[in-house]
């Protein structure tokens, strides 16, 4: 099973993009015509099927809602100045899932019809893809424990989707970060370089007490410390201090390996700075700051792309910036776009063709 005239496709009658605008289209509130599905039973995958876009018919027994196995990826598409469509690094987006499914005690999806079902779906929603600036198709493969009972343990059968969703920008304006100090987002050993939906359940408490307090998300720091910068809510984070890009690294499996992350290490080295993954502690960050040597902050993700950060607070001391006066962010966001857009070439072959 790993070629496109596999999937059985099942089409609508009518589109119902007529009926939506996609200019300015919020993030994750219109969805396309169809939809990818493919089951697990009986210890393997059974025929991928192309259909209508609608709701999934669930037992309350249903074992992801009992006990989380459930995991996702967000992935990008995008149309060049000729009209074509591309998909940013769906690869790498696969072996994460992939990666997520093992940590989750989940099958893992063949990666030749994962990226099939990918190119069959888009190919059909083609149109669907906004040609605006900052403007994307976004893609959401997930996979769900789907077996009808109650018990602790790993579910036989599993249900695998992929729905698109066209977007307009996810963070319209600079942002405000609290750090936070009591609640974890992960800890060594834990799923938190995992796309797991559990994760971001649990820190939805910790965002909205941010919120509260005027800000957008939280920067998560270590379970034992409370020192040691971890990602964003949403996004993993850099910071520019001196002539050196900083993020925290992967090796405690703590944060997301985030695709975009990667990207951005990429095109920073090509701006001529020294990029550095390592522990950055908030001591670390203060210091520079009071130095005059942090010039930057920003995330970085498939939803967010590059988002500035305009104040950072930590306990009763509050960073603030004027990203107005930023070079750098601005400037990587602008070659990544410029790659996704296919406005310039595409030295590292991450737009792969529908």
């Amino acid at each position: 099973m790993t070629a496109a005239d596999e999937i059985k496709i099942k089409k609508i009658k009518e589109s119902k993009l007529s009926q939506i605008s996609l200019e300015n289209i919020p993030f994750g509130k219109y969805f396309t015509d169809h939809m990818f599905e493919m089951d697990y039973h009986n210890g393997e995958w059974q025929q991928p099927i192309i259909r209508p876009y609608e709701p999934i018919m669930m037992d309350p027994s249903t074992a992801a809602l009992h006990y989380g196995q459930a995991i996702f990826e967000g992935i990008k598409a995008y149309k060049n100045k000729d009209g074509e469509a591309f998909i940013f690094r769906p690869h790498d987006n696969i072996k994460r899932f992939n990666a997520s499914a093992v940590r989750m005690q989940m099958p893992t999806v063949p990666e030749d019809i994962f990226m099939e079902g990918l190119r069959t779906l888009i190919n059909l929603e083609q149109n669907w893809i906004p040609n605006q600036e900052d403007h994307s198709l976004y893609i959401r493969p997930f996979m769900y424990s789907s077996d009808e009972m109650i018990g602790v343990r790993p579910s036989e059968d599993y249900k695998f989707l992929i729905i698109l969703s066209p977007t307009g920008p996810y963070y319209n304006t600079p942002m405000r970060i609290y750090v936070e100090e009591q609640y974890v987002r992960a800890v060594p050993g834990g799923v938190g370089y995992a796309k797991a939906a559990g994760n971001y359940g649990a820190a939805m408490y910790a965002t909205a007490q941010a919120k509260l307090k005027g800000y957008d998300q939280v920067l998560w720091t270590d379970a034992f410390e409370h020192k040691y910068i971890q990602e964003c809510g949403t996004m993993n984070v850099f910071f520019i201090i001196g002539d050196k890009a900083i993020t925290p690294d992967l090796g405690a499996g703590t944060i997301l390996a985030g695709i975009t992350r990667d990207s951005v290490m990429v095109t920073l080295a090509q701006l001529g700075l020294t990029v550095e993954e390592r522990e950055l502690s908030i001591d670390e960050i203060i210091s520079a700051h009071q130095s005059g040597l942090l010039k930057e902050v920003f995330g970085t993700g498939t939803a967010a792309t590059i988002s500035l950060i305009k104040e950072l607070k930590y306990k009763d001391y509050i960073m603030s910036f004027d990203v107005n006066s930023w070079k750098i962010a601005p400037e990587v966001k602008n070659r990544l776009n410029q790659i996704r857009y296919g406005q310039i070439e595409d030295p590292y072959g991450w737009m792969v063709k529908v």
